[in-house]
């Protein structure tokens, strides 16, 4: 379970890397452009690349976000699975089975979820509260590099970057504390 939700963050690159308070007005900017969106659809194809695998696996589907904190992760292929964050839970669906967590009830897991919404939602208090940010670029092509501030959170994943342009994330790389990673590349839907 705790995979799935890591997985959840990767539903993301300039010179220069700036702290968030030498970034200033650059990130305060990237965080009105990405809190004035209050909907958005978007394509992924996700990798993972695992210690045990010679060749990453992959997977594809939508990711549908709704402001202020409802973020769904339909998974296509290779097979059917649905995340949706809603609040303060996470329902988990494949095939007929489903599962539903509580947030609260998993502190562990907060982190990881709330560097994605917060990032989306343009909160930069919430995201600093939880991570030391970095930003670079400018408002046509930036990044975020996320790092824990919790040790805790830190022994499972070292850190998160996610870059796009304007109001829109292009991917969104995670970097586990094991040495696996996953990269996630967002793309406008097709049209049907």
């Amino acid at each position: 379970m705790r995979r799935a939700f890591a997985l959840l963050l990767v539903a993301g690159l300039a010179c220069g890397v700036l702290s968030t308070r030498a970034a200033g007005d650059g990130l305060d900017e990237l965080m009105r452009t990405l809190a004035a969106r209050h909907h958005g659809e978007v394509d992924f194809i996700e990798q993972h690349f695992l210690a045990l695998l010679s060749r990453p696996s992959e997977s594809s589907g939508v990711l549908i976000y709704d402001a202020p904190d409802r973020l769904e992760k339909r998974t296509l292929e290779p097979r059917a699975e649905s995340l949706l964050l809603s609040g303060n839970s996470v329902t988990v669906q494949r095939g007929t089975h489903r599962r539903t967590v509580d947030l609260q009830a998993h502190p562990q897991i907060l982190p990881f979820v709330e560097s994605i919404r917060a990032t989306l939602a343009g909160d930069r208090d919430a995201l600093e509260r939880i991570f030391r940010v970095e930003y670079s670029g400018s408002a046509a092509r930036w990044m975020l590099i996320l790092e824990p501030r919790a040790a805790e959170v830190g022994k499972m994943v070292r850190q998160v970057r996610i870059d796009g342009s304007g109001a829109v994330l292009r991917h969104v790389e995670i970097f586990e504390a094991d040495g696996d990673r996953s990269l996630m590349t967002l793309r406008e839907r097709a049209a049907p």
